[in-house]
């Protein structure tokens, strides 16, 4: 899309808060990074009113925090937090698969399967970023395709503050394959009209998805250990 039809498209806070999104989920902006506003305007060629009202929506999106006398900052959340997500994101998950089941259209699995071709294509590079971002694109893909619009906002929320750890999971040897596998048997139940499995399988794929996060977790605390010791 040309820069103008871009704009017709879309108002300039909008397009403010799809860069500084692109920016956090590629880690660009990483966990506990302080936004500038005056910087930001400058870099994007904005005055600050679309920076002040794309962080709003960000932290409505629940990717930035905004701390009384002291700024606005890219969210960080504990372990426990992101347990707390997972668990949540885990019945969700059930909830999709079951409901999707019943309603999948032919010409939605097939736009699932195409999704899962260029992720396998990712795997085969070993592009974890490449990876992450049609992570994201499927299972929003799946949660639009049950046309329940709060459920696709809560989602979306959820997806957003477990991102300070997914990439640290997916980025471990093996975990891509694996990952990548889990969501081939997501789409084949669903397909299949099978609601049980299509449920239980998603449930399962959250539930890897949070042991994944506490190994890297393990991971990066046993390296931080080693790194003191030295």
């Amino acid at each position: 899309m040309n820069t103008i039809a871009l704009v017709q498209k879309n108002s300039l806070p909008s397009l403010v808060q799809k860069e500084l999104e692109r920016m956090i989920l590629a880690g660009d902006l990483v966990a506990g990074d302080k936004l500038n506003e005056v910087s930001l305007a400058e870099m994007l060629g904005v005055s600050r009113g679309p920076v002040r009202e794309a962080f709003r929506a960000l932290e409505e999106a629940g990717l930035v925090q905004q701390e009384k006398n002291c700024g606005v900052f890219v969210r960080q959340i504990s372990v426990e937090e992101a347990d707390e997500i997972y668990e949540v994101r885990a019945a969700l998950d059930e909830l999709i698969g079951r409901k999707l089941a019943a309603i999948i259209k032919p010409a939605q699995v097939q736009e699932l399967r195409t999704l899962l071709e260029r992720m396998d294509g990712m795997v085969s590079l070993g592009d974890v970023d490449g990876y992450l971002k049609l992570n994201l694109a499927f299972h929003d893909a799946l949660v639009q395709f049950t046309a329940n619009k709060k459920l696709l906002h809560t989602y979306r929320r959820l997806v957003n503050e477990l991102n300070l750890f997914r990439r640290s999971a997916l980025a471990q040897k093996g975990s891509l394959p694996t990952s990548t596998t889990e969501h081939h048997q997501i789409v084949d139940a669903i397909a299949a009209g099978d609601a049980q499995a299509a449920g239980d399988i998603m449930r399962e794929h959250a539930v890897a998805g949070r042991n994944r996060m506490h190994k890297a977790q393990e991971k990066m605390a046993a390296a931080a250990e080693q790194i003191t010791l030295k």
